[in-house]
């Protein structure tokens, strides 16, 4: 396996100016840097409900001067650029993506929507609206939450892809088809999350190039020379054993093992030790497994769930999800600690391969300040893990090091009214959970 030179590029603007044309010009300006002012092929623009009014403005100018092929923008409630989260005031954050020779497919709701059902002809259709194809890296969704199921959409997307990588792929009889080409690959992860900016119907504004609206959805679909790996952490820990659900009515879970489901949560809860059980107070929460074949099953192999709430009479437990006979599930609690432990151990893993040359981040809008006792805990973390430490030499001398221009990766994001991130190789909508993009080369 070789690794083709990095021609990948990457820079971020953040800025807290109240006024958008400033604002914009600024995030710009910084973000032009580190693309050493050379044109950017993709831009994600992210925005606070301060800088609405004038955002399609911003947004086109961004794109004039840099000669972005795409550009997509999302309001939200908070941003977030390099190592730093803005939240409960005006922001607006960009990230500048230079990727030669990458395929960059903008969809929106207008071809998309609505949906009634899912079946083969709708799946196809879907899949050429995004673009998507053996050589597809990922998919990048952005979304209204009024107007929009994005739950259920997510299902007629991941089978929407699925049908379009399968059927454009080489037939078995090509045995000299190149693995370069991407059909021995696995599906192209689907990350984004729901916009977040307004409180009401058309509150929000979504951007795709010259299309801007207040209500459906935005996204670009990633192709060519480019890798995008995703890392999604919902922030829970395990306990108790793992449970067979035997009886079960659509989200309501009546027997765990054989048993009376109340009773053997309660014995799983018994079993903890008070430290542990105390972190209950942040809720209890239902890790559904999403391969069932595996043997053992660790942090990413579980979909989290909330427990709506328990009946002891009927010795039911409800579910935030809709779920079957025979599932495997486990009891999951979460606190802060939790979620910034998760974090980290996700990040440890990505350190093993090569840098990234960018990232994009989209969190809960409950997590930020809301959970955490610091600020910018998931971008500090993200921008901690990846930072480019000086050399030896320059660690051996005495006093302080000072050069110029950041060694921050660069990184921008929002924070989400739901997060979209792929868990098992299938796209979900989350909650309270930190998604993150890593843009690399392709290995080839």
């Amino acid at each position: 396996m070789t690794l083709v030179a990095s021609q990948l590029r990457f820079g971020h603007g953040l800025s807290t100016h109240v006024d958008s044309l400033v604002a914009a010009r600024h995030a710009l300006e910084v973000a032009h840097e580190g693309l050493e002012k050379r044109p950017a092929d993709l831009a994600f623009l992210f925005y606070t409900p301060q800088h609405l009014d004038k955002i399609a403005a911003c947004a086109e100018m961004i794109r004039d001067q840099v000669g972005a092929r795409v550009l997509i923008g999302v309001s939200a409630e908070g941003v977030i650029g390099g190592d730093t989260e803005i939240e409960r005031t005006a922001g607006m954050s960009l990230l500048l993506c230079r990727m030669p020779g990458t395929g960059l497919k903008v969809f929106t709701g207008e071809t998309m929507l609505p949906v009634a059902e899912s079946t083969p002809e709708i799946e196809r259709a879907i899949a050429g609206e995004m673009g998507i194809g053996p050589d597809s890296r990922a998919v990048f969704l952005f979304a209204d939450p009024f107007t929009v199921p994005v739950g259920g959409l997510l299902g007629t997307i991941n089978s929407a892809i699925r049908r379009g990588v399968q059927e454009s792929r080489p037939t078995s009889a090509d045995e000299d088809a190149p693995t370069s080409a991407g059909w021995r690959d696995p599906l192209p992860p689907v990350l984004g999350g729901l916009a977040s900016g307004g409180r009401a119907p058309g509150g929000n504004i979504l951007i795709a190039n010259n299309h801007v609206s207040r209500s459906g959805l935005v996204g670009v679909t990633l192709s060519g020379p480019v890798r995008v790996d995703t890392l999604i952490s919902q922030g829970c820990r395990p306990f108790g054993r793992p449970l067979v659900i035997t009886k079960v009515r659509g989200n309501v879970i009546l027997e765990l093992g054989g048993r009376n489901a109340v009773a053997v949560v309660q014995e799983m809860i018994e079993e903890l030790e008070e430290p542990e059980r105390s972190k209950l107070q942040g809720g209890l929460f239902v890790g559904r497994v999403i391969n069932e074949y595996k043997q053992r099953f660790g942090r990413d192999d579980f979909l989290i769930r909330g427990v709506l709430g328990i009946d002891r009479n009927l010795g039911a437990v409800a579910v935030a999800d809709l779920l079957r006979a025979g599932q495997t599930v486990q009891l999951h609690y979460r606190d802060a600690q939790t979620a910034s432990e998760d974090l980290s151990l996700l990040l440890d893993a990505q350190r093993l391969h090569e840098p990234p040359a960018g990232a994009l981040l989209v969190t809960c809008n409950g997590r930020g300040s809301r959970m955490f006792d610091r600020p910018s805990h998931d971008a500090g973390g993200v921008a901690k893990a990846f930072r480019q430490m000086p050399g030896g030499e320059s660690l051996s001398k005495g006093g302080t090091t000072i050069e110029p221009g950041s060694r921050t990766l660069p990184l921008a994001g929002f924070f989400a009214g739901g997060e979209i991130g792929p868990v098992g190789g299938t796209a979900f909508l989350h909650g309270h959970t930190a998604c993150v993009a890593l843009f690399r080369d392709r290995e080839a």
